[in-house]
């Protein structure tokens, strides 16, 4: 039974994203740029957004949304004071309020950022990911291997030299990371191949796969790890950030491959029971299977993100992917707008 008692208000909307700290590094500062896009969109759409920065002061949040009564809340939380284990406290709020929100529920959100766990359950749905030790295991299978966060997102503590094909420096690199950003780490096979981003978005009768974007790593010097690392995304002054780029242009040739990344997005989708939009990371090494990296279930809406550039590939705007976010969870617009196109992204902010 939800706790709010009475009606409430119908244009009104709540929207939570993890507070950020001032001196937050650039992939926790993005969200910011994420609120406001969402906030313009929704206004079009003749709703009245109402920003909530949320922190680990649960009951607060509780008793801002409990008196906003909003319509409904358009959910952004990525993470809560700075840890992507957390993002499945906002989802957990809302459904205890009673209150419908866009994107995952609490066990998507919980399921999803945990990747170990997400790969056991792709595994054991027969969804194809690189093999990986649990935390706080050594693998036992042959390199080469990529070193990555248990928990967090946006590439965070990756770069070149998590990737080796000596098993004999794991724990040395598993260590300095723990030491430098906590949390619990893991170790992956790397795929050494083609990368691909898979941005889904709810549609009428089922869920789109948007234009398929590949990253394509341009004049990366012999040696040096194909990988989205940090840098790629976040440091403007890296060779990363510019020789990393996406390009959605495929060869007929290539339809084949074309549908068994989309067969393996949209049972990735059904497998964690998604919703509005989410966006799949997949691998294609050359043995030509499709590898799930990881699935991102709200994925990062600004307009130089990844997902923007796939809607404007797909020609949709600002509203109407919002409009179809908020199908998904039985919502109208207000009122049809004027577009307002999602900006193609450039070769920032690749990943997230």
């Amino acid at each position: 039974i939800s706790p709010l008692r009475g009606r409430r208000s119908a244009s009104k909307v709540a929207i939570p994203y993890g507070a950020v700290a001032s001196d937050a590094a650039p992939d926790e500062q993005d969200v910011l740029v994420e609120v406001e896009t969402v906030r313009a969109g929704l206004s079009s759409l003749g709703y009245a957004p109402v920003i909530v920065p949320i922190t680990l002061d649960l009951e607060a949040a509780r008793q801002r949304l409990m008196h906003l009564r909003p319509a409904f809340v358009f959910n952004l939380v990525e993470s809560v004071e700075g840890q992507g284990r957390l993002i499945h406290m906002s989802p957990a709020l809302l459904e205890s309020l009673g209150l419908p929100f866009t994107g995952g529920g609490a066990d998507a959100a919980y399921v999803t950022s945990n990747k170990p766990l997400a790969k056991r359950l792709l595994a054991a749905s027969g969804i194809a990911t690189p093999a990986w030790a649990e935390p706080g295991h050594l693998p036992d299978f042959p390199g080469p291997y990529i070193v990555k966060s248990a928990w967090e997102h946006a590439s965070i503590g990756i770069d070149d030299g998590s990737v080796t094909s000596d098993p004999g420096r794991l724990p040395g690199l598993i260590r300095k990371r723990q030491r430098r950003y906590g949390g619990e780490w893991f170790v992956e096979a790397f795929v050494d191949g083609r990368e691909f981003n898979l941005s889904l978005l709810a549609g009428s009768e089922e869920v789109e796969l948007l234009p398929p974007a590949e990253m394509c790593f341009v004049d990366y010097p012999p040696g040096k790890p194909r990988i989205v690392n940090y840098a790629a995304k976040w440091d403007e002054a890296s060779f990363e950030y510019h020789a990393t780029q996406r390009r959605f242009d495929f060869a007929p040739s290539e339809g084949e491959l074309l549908e068994r990344l989309r067969a393996t997005a949209k049972a990735c989708w059904r497998l964690f029971d998604l919703r509005g939009y989410a966006r799949v990371d997949c691998r294609v090494g050359a043995s030509g299977q499709v590898q799930v990296l990881e699935i991102n279930i709200n994925p990062c809406l600004s307009p130089d993100a990844g997902f923007a550039a796939a809607t404007a590939q797909a020609g949709l705007d600002l509203p109407a992917v919002v409009r179809r976010i908020l199908g998904d969870i039985g919502l109208p617009a207000m009122r049809r707008s004027e577009p307002t196109r999602l900006a193609p992204a450039g070769a920032s902010a690749l990943g997230r």
